[in-house]
């Protein structure tokens, strides 16, 4: 067993963003002297991860150890910290996710955390969550921690906590994304001056304090903030017309919030009132799937572009704010970081359920993480998070027992789903992405043949529709083309100049 502190990344095949956490951490003196164990089912992208970071730690001359497997239990080995950034079922699955449910009208923007699609994805993650929890208590240091940034982040967190019996923190950047907007809409020279309290569950956390270098930010402040900024008052409607009703700011983006709520995407006549498409997660039907799909064949193409911009010096002043990096100096050398953490509630914000996973403030040093307690939520806000979290608990519950009955439930208590589809309808659908991912559904198993037989004599209607907003997949060359175009706008330069 190695000498060395030891980090395991599950899902080091997820390429940019374990090039982003591993440069984060090499970023703090204390953690170069020590090994990253990569570990994917892909062994070709978990090789193209592995020389981006061998390239990363040799041009920077550093004592740090990298290896690459594709057997997890080997680099589980000796671990203090795995980091889980997996997507189960990748991109073949996640399309079921999105087209399937379009059939009976429920029109995502990402599909990741809770409607039909993020229900279904939390089916396939929660198994597999806790074939990495055994081998984490078989092969890892006693103790070990697991920072899990994959979704749906509450039930995959939910499922390590409860049944995987791991030391798990969930992590997330929406608050600091939500944060970075607010700094700017507000017109603070930068968004250091904005102090901020934000409690809730993940993707529905709400700043529930606001100071401008010490003063307090009220509603009607922000609000003309928001109305007047020229792109934020086009991208964000969905989050301006809550913060208008509900009195505070949401963390999540105008796509996602628009599709945990039962208000903005129920007509489909009405999605594009609500939504902008200058980007995908401003609201565009299936927008990260096409976005993911563009990435990873972009990536696929420009490996070498992407293996040479490796090569470059760490500069610590682009350490990002992932927490990862921040977490792990907190631990290892005592330095207090102050961020938003997902963990089981335990009291923690006092009127929501003490076995949900919640997102909220704490502080991470050499004693660990410290939650601060005793939060109440604005009654209309957590009135929403509770509507998620019941969604929440009978799918980790359903995922657990293979019980169809209950994610069906699970689906039709949905807020959007709900708002859009019959009881009937539901139960089809769910058949459906069930035939559709049985591959990815060991639990499930049982349930397969019946539910295509009730496939074959079903009579609900269903529809050949692509959303009220679907943007085709871009080429590799027009992804290229439409990024140069935004660095030269952002540059003031001309076209091609």
């Amino acid at each position: 067993m190695s000498s060395k502190l030891k980090i395991a990344i599950i899902g080091a095949g997820s390429i940019g963003f374990t090039k982003k956490l591993v440069t984060d951490i090499l970023c703090v003196p204390e953690l170069q002297d020590i090994e990253f164990a990569l570990t994917d089912i892909n062994a070709h992208n978990l090789d193209m991860g592995r020389q981006l970071i061998e390239r990363i730690v040799s041009v920077n001359n550093l004592p740090t150890k990298v290896t690459a497997t594709t057997d997890r239990r080997q680099a589980l080995d000796g671990a203090r910290y795995i980091i889980n950034c997996t997507r189960i079922g990748g991109l073949e699955a996640y399309k079921s996710d999105i087209e399937v449910p379009l059939k009976y009208g429920v029109d995502q923007c990402v599909g990741d955390t809770i409607c039909a699609g993020g229900i279904l994805y939390g089916q396939r993650n929660i198994p597999v969550i806790l074939d990495f929890c055994r081998d984490i208590r078989d092969f890892a240091e006693p103790g070990a921690k697991l920072l899990n940034y994959s979704n749906p982040m509450a039930m995959n967190t939910w499922a390590a906590i409860e049944y995987g019996k791991v030391d798990t923190i969930g992590l997330c950047h929406g608050v600091q994304n939500g944060w970075r907007q607010i700094a700017q809409a507000l017109g603070a020279a930068h968004q250091s001056e904005i102090d901020f309290i934000c409690s809730g569950i993940n993707h529905q956390t709400w700043y529930l304090d606001l100071r401008w270098n010490g003063r307090k930010v009220e509603k009607d402040e922000l609000v003309e903030a928001f109305e007047r900024h020229p792109v934020y008052s086009k991208q964000e409607k969905v989050r301006i017309d809550v913060l208008k009703r509900f009195g505070y700011y949401s963390t999540e983006s105008n796509g996602h919030l628009s599709e945990y709520l039962p208000w903005y995407r129920k007509r489909p006549g009405e999605i594009m009132k609500w939504i902008d498409l200058s980007e995908w997660i401003h609201g565009e039907t299936g927008g990260y799937l096409r976005y993911s799909t563009e990435s990873r064949n972009w990536f696929e193409t420009d490996f070498p572009v992407f293996l040479e911009e490796a090569g470059k010096p760490i500069d610590v002043a682009k350490r990002t704010d992932e927490h990862a990096s921040w977490i792990l100096e907190g631990l290892e050398t005592g330095r207090t970081y102050r961020g938003h953490f997902n963990v089981k509630n335990n009291g923690i914000i006092t009127n929501l359920p003490s076995d949900a996973i919640i997102e909220s403030t704490g502080f991470v040093d050499r004693f660990g993480l410290n939650m601060v307690s005793g939060i109440t939520l604005p009654e209309a806000c957590a009135a929403t998070c509770m509507s998620s979290i019941n969604v929440q608990r009978m799918s980790v519950h359903a995922a657990m027992t293979g019980d169809v009955d209950l994610l069906k439930l699970a689906v039709l208590h949905d807020p959007l789903v709900g708002a859009i589809c019959s009881p009937d309808e539901v139960w089809a659908m769910v058949d459906e992405m069930l035939v559709a991912q049985a591959e990815w559904l060991p639990q499930y198993a049982h349930a397969i043949p019946e539910a295509k037989r009730r496939m074959s004599k079903s009579t609900v209607a269903t529809r050949d529709w692509s959303g009220a907003a679907r943007r085709e997949i871009r080429s590799v060359d027009e992804v290229r083309s439409e990024t140069a175009k935004k660095k030269e706008a952002a540059l003031g330069l001309k076209p091609g100049a």
